[in-house]
């Protein structure tokens, strides 16, 4: 069910999806669905928790520290290009949730900040460990790390032939780190 539920918001959208395209997809009544998710909107919480729960399951117990974890982000982003599917739910279903009244909300605004803090967290300890200078500003440089690996995940779904996101973010992190490296 909720593969298909991922394969129908992630082509379709939040908004464009219906309960009842779902459940026959999935060989099941529209009853049948609403009997394990209660509304559309919890099999979109469902949809949302089994994307951060694979996420989690791939970091493992103990997060990668300092600039380790910004080369996990990397392999991350490496990954993702082997589940197009759940890129594109993520994609539309971010970009939906900015609407007004929208379910999913609330869930990526509190997904927005704690990626930031981790972001921010790992770059305080790049500090700590003297792999970066202590006056780096960590909420620009996470900010700028998460915007251009939304954005590159847009450009590669729209042309994947054209669009090495991987490689481009690599470059980007080193870039950004390039100026807070010690000496």
């Amino acid at each position: 069910m909720l593969a298909i539920a991922v394969e129908t918001f992630a082509t379709r959208g939040y908004h464009h999806s219906s309960l009842a395209e779902i459940a026959e997809r999935a060989g099941l009544t529209q009853a049948g669905l609403l009997h394990h998710f209660r509304s559309k909107t919890a099999l979109l919480s469902g949809v949302l928790e089994l994307r951060d729960n694979s996420e989690m399951r791939q970091l493992g117990p103990e997060r990668p520290r300092g600039l380790a974890f910004l080369d996990h982000l990397v392999e991350t982003v490496r990954r993702n290009t082997e589940r197009e599917g759940i890129v594109r739910l993520y994609a539309v279903l971010s970009a939906e949730s900015v609407t007004e009244g929208h379910p999913a909300q609330d869930f990526f605004r509190a997904r927005y900040r704690g990626l930031r803090a981790l972001v921010a967290e790992a770059l305080r300890e790049a500090c700590d460990l003297g792999e970066t200078r202590p006056d780096t500003d960590v909420e620009a440089v996470a900010n700028a790390i998460i915007a251009v690996m939304d954005g590159l995940q847009v450009q590669w779904l729209l042309a994947p032939e054209a669009v090495d996101m991987a490689a481009t973010t690599r470059r980007t992190v080193d870039a950004l780190l390039a100026g807070l490296r010690t000496a």
